[in-house]
């Protein structure tokens, strides 16, 4: 449990300094005669497709959410309706504030428990800095026995927990197009091999380009520098388009990866991307956004 509390305080150093430099950023915008002029819509989602995006919910926002995973295992004996296999990750995420987000779920695969806080450092300008900066810490509980590899060597709380840290970094480079990069820690209480890192380093970049109307092409990549050595895992890929539609996102993704939470699909993608039995998994996430103040929607 140590290492635990290690963390612990670490994510309070965190986000404390994350706090810190905005206010300095915060000064040095007083200092300019005239008020910054923010990019908008850099990303539409909370999520890209299926990491993280920089964008943070508006003071009072309420999104609920249902992120689901379809796939088929290879040479079953029964095929089921559609797919073999499912997961489903229920989820609410609120903003207290216009840079500050938190949010909780729950996902039905390996029964995991997770919440995160998510933090708008400094937003990219039209004239001036050129990038949105954002910061995410993640932390999960794996409560069943997992679905991939063998069972955790000890039961103890402490042993199931996960914890994700990303920095986001994204720029909206035309009115059309957004990237974004997010170098990623991530670590593990509990590894079931003696030769699996429980610290992990990666990096994901992902894209959103509008198409028009309402519709955008999303994509994700995820390189994992020192993936497990128990089992082989390959880096999680995901190609889909994103729907507005009022105060309902949906997304469809072609992808990989059958985890939702971040520590699981990162270090823990069985198959590689293609369509091969088991290996392509297709995605339906639904969003709705409840506005709680009134004057709040425009």
């Amino acid at each position: 449990m140590k290492s635990n509390i290690y963390i612990f305080f670490i994510v309070l150093v965190y986000f404390g300094n994350g706090m810190q430099a905005q206010s300095l950023l915060d000064e040095l915008n007083e200092s300019y005669t005239d008020p910054p002029q923010f990019e908008s819509a850099v990303f539409k989602s909370s999520r890209i497709s299926i990491g993280h995006s920089t964008k943070t919910l508006q003071k009072g926002v309420l999104e609920i959410g249902a992120r689901n995973r379809f796939w088929n295992v290879a040479d079953a004996d029964i095929q089921s309706f559609v797919a073999d296999k499912m997961s489903t990750r229920f989820s609410l995420e609120y903003g207290v504030n216009d840079r500050f987000t938190f949010g909780l779920g729950g996902t039905t695969l390996d029964g995991i428990f997770d919440g995160f806080l998510k933090y708008k450092l400094v937003r990219q300008q039209k004239k001036g800095f050129p990038f949105t900066i954002t910061l995410l810490q993640n932390s999960a509980y794996q409560s069943e026995r997992p679905s991939i590899g063998d069972v955790h060597k000890s039961s103890t709380f402490g042993d199931k927990l996960s914890f994700t840290s990303q920095l986001l970094m994204s720029r909206k480079i035309t009115s059309q197009f957004s990237l974004q990069l997010s170098p990623t820690f991530l670590h593990r209480a509990s590894s079931n091999f003696e030769e699996d890192p429980n610290n992990h380093f990666a990096l994901g970049i992902g894209g959103r380009y509008k198409v028009g109307g309402h519709i955008s092409i999303v994509s994700e990549y995820y390189h994992l520098f020192n993936p497990l050595e128990s089992r082989d895992t390959y880096n999680a890929f995901a190609l889909g388009v994103n729907w507005e539609l009022s105060d309902v996102m949906l997304q469809f993704q072609m992808t990989n990866a059958q985890g939702v939470e971040e520590h699981n699909f990162i270090t823990q993608t069985p198959n590689n991307f293609n369509f091969n039995d088991g290996n392509f998994v297709f995605g339906f996430t639904a969003i709705f956004i409840l506005h709680t103040r009134n004057g709040l929607k425009k």
